[in-house]
């Protein structure tokens, strides 16, 4: 069940109407019935992967209430070490087994040796990246004495499997949801209305921009070697928009989900392709994940490094991305944009008192602008590994838009007809995110200063280009493979 379905449409309007009418006063019933709710929205995709989560669920809320019994320093650090133990042991079965094992059987072939060693037909369960960290931050929270253990396990197992979130973020702490499973949610208007222009802008970003840029996107990158250097560069542009229409889109209609439901979650995009570098734009992109592997990553290798100096920097910023790297998939492709990235940061860290001198002496009108096209090129041209089938298509497409002709006469462009509305789309989420750039999202309080026929007249308008141009071959959200 994905969001731009028909099926969740009437989904959340059965779970909105019963959960706001027949439970309203009753918070341990609305939990219960969020939980199952929570269930059967997973287990749409495949029930069997429902016992992951209950395992998860199941471990950490025994090894919270036992963390929370103990001074033992010894027994603490034992028993946060099995809640990470279960949650990567999981993770890394389902989403690294195949990889590990084949590149060993590569590695050892180099060497004269043959493994027999089969891989498994592993399904990859949807959005397991996502729990697993989401959980497991719970038991670190409370090993760090940060966090008290919950009793309730039904609104710990609700605040798992909260179904808006579930499958692709934000990876929420349970310092900031947890607590609000046990709090009485009262319904009001003037919240509902804000998360539903949410929810319109979050569809507009998936159904509108990213599925009609994934359109072109997918011929370019399927048939690469085929086109001349400005088609690769459109297709790296396009896939930019395409994966922040996609990925800011989902956050956006889950967050308005749950705030549709009394809940609020963190704030996940913050018109992050307005960064003036990368670690701005780090701090803006999927904002759940970065400051997760900042507390939990980041942080702990630094504190062992600091007396390295700048290097210790270096090297826990360039070991926390190639790690971010492998969590978006077990491929060569994703540890390259993780490299990638990793070294554009520690440049950054290196240059900073250079870079600020340059800022002196050129003008702001200058600096601020040119600083945001080159972010934007870095991060386009990293992405090429993000969406290329692997690490050397992605070579190969960048040489390939290096030595083709930029200008290839009488090539072939079967989608020119999407183009222009591809190019209109594009149009229109620019100004509208420059517009809306300082808040949430782009529509929070735009139009609130016109009369209620132009705000609802520019309302039926996006929901007007959303079905004009809503992909009907059910086009899933990119990151549910993460």
């Amino acid at each position: 069940m994905v969001f731009n379905s028909s099926a969740f449409a009437v989904f959340i309007i059965t779970v909105f109407a019963i959960y706001w009418t027949i439970l309203k006063n009753h918070i341990k019933l609305q939990n219960t019935f969020l939980l199952i709710a929570s269930y059967v929205f997973y287990g749409w995709w495949d029930w069997r992967f429902l016992s992951l989560i209950f395992i998860s669920s199941l471990s950490d809320f025994i090894i919270g209430l036992k963390l929370g019994t103990t001074d033992n320093l010894k027994k603490a650090k034992v028993l946060v070490t099995l809640s990470v133990a279960i949650n990567l042991g999981i993770l890394g079965f389902f989403k690294y087994y195949n990889f590990f094992v084949d590149n060993f059987i590569s590695l050892v072939a180099n060497f004269g040796y043959t493994i027999n060693a089969g891989t498994l037909n592993i399904i990859l369960p949807v959005g397991i990246s996502f729990y697993t960290f989401q959980t497991m931050s719970y038991t670190l929270d409370i090993y760090r004495k940060q966090l008290k253990p919950s009793s309730d396990i039904i609104g710990f197992f609700a605040f798992v499997s909260f179904f808006p979130q579930l499958v692709a973020g934000p990876i929420e702490r349970a310092s900031n949801l947890l607590h609000q499973f046990n709090t009485k949610r009262e319904f009001s208007y003037e919240k509902s209305a804000i998360a539903m222009r949410q929810i319109l802008w979050g569809l507009f970003q998936k159904a509108a921009l990213a599925d009609n840029c994934g359109v072109i996107v997918n011929y370019i990158f399927d048939d690469y070697y085929n086109q001349s250097g400005i088609i690769l560069v459109l297709g790296a542009f396009l896939f930019a928009l395409q994966i922040y229409g996609d990925f800011a889109g989902y956050s956006n209609i889950a967050i308005g989900v749950a705030q549709l439901l009394g809940f609020q979650l963190m704030q996940n995009f913050q018109s992050p392709y307005f960064s003036q570098n990368i670690t701005e734009i780090w701090r803006r992109w999927h904002i759940s994940l970065s400051t997760w592997l900042r507390d939990y990553l980041y942080t702990p290798i630094a504190i062992k490094t600091r007396n390295w100096g700048k290097w210790g920097i270096v090297f826990s910023t360039t070991t926390t991305f190639v790690i971010c790297g492998l969590w978006h998939g077990a491929s060569w492709k994703f540890v390259a944009f993780g490299i990638l990235h990793g070294i554009a940061l520690s440049y950054e860290v290196l240059t900073k008192k250079i870079r600020k001198g340059w800022k002196k002496k050129i003008s702001e009108h200058i600096y601020k602008p040119l600083s945001i096209i080159l972010t934007f090129t870095f991060w386009t041209f990293t992405l090429i590994f993000f969406r290329a089938d692997g690490a050397k298509d992605a070579l190969f497409f960048i040489k390939t838009m290096f030595t083709n002709p930029f200008l290839m006469k009488g090539t072939n462009m079967p989608f020119e007809k999407v183009f222009v509305t591809v190019e209109a789309i594009v149009i229109l989420f620019v100004i509208l995110e420059i517009i809306g750039r300082k808040n949430k999202f782009a529509l929070e309080t735009l139009g609130n200063n016109c009369n209620r026929f132009v705000r609802y007249l520019f309302y039926s308008f996006l929901v007007f280009v959303i079905f004009m141009f809503f992909q009907t071959n059910g086009n899933p959200f990119i990151y549910f493979q993460f």
